[in-house]
């Protein structure tokens, strides 16, 4: 029985891990997770921010996934998306969720993340 997500995989070029942390850590607030050393071998990095666990794996012949993506709930979402904007990251308003407002970002090798809270009232 499926009780709870425990992470999600997302892939990275090999060597990307400086520029993951740029946007993992520095622009969306999370904790950088000491991976265990038989996966630390080989490369990438692993992210934490409360319950969520996201976890960038290096890939060879990395190619960013056009559609797949995380959908992550955040608390004061202007604030969040401001946020992310001083650090440089872009943000992409998308209106097309009824009863939540909602963005995009994509972090720094092209992986697309969706942002989102329920709108008020709702």
């Amino acid at each position: 029985m499926l009780v709870a997500v425990d992470h999600v995989q997302l892939a990275a070029p090999v060597g990307a891990e400086d520029l993951l942390r740029t946007y993992y850590v520095g622009a969306l607030g999370m904790t950088e997770v000491p991976k265990p050393p038989v996966l630390a071998a080989r490369g990438g990095c692993w992210f934490r921010a409360g319950a969520v666990r996201l976890h960038l794996g290096a890939e060879a012949d990395f190619v960013p996934a056009k559609k797949a993506h995380p959908g992550l709930r955040v608390r004061d979402i202007r604030a969040y998306a401001d946020r992310l904007a001083v650090h440089g990251a872009r943000v992409e308003w998308d209106e097309n969720l009824p009863g939540h407002l909602r963005f995009y970002s994509w972090d720094p090798v092209g992986n697309r993340l969706e942002f989102l809270e329920p709108s008020p009232g709702e």
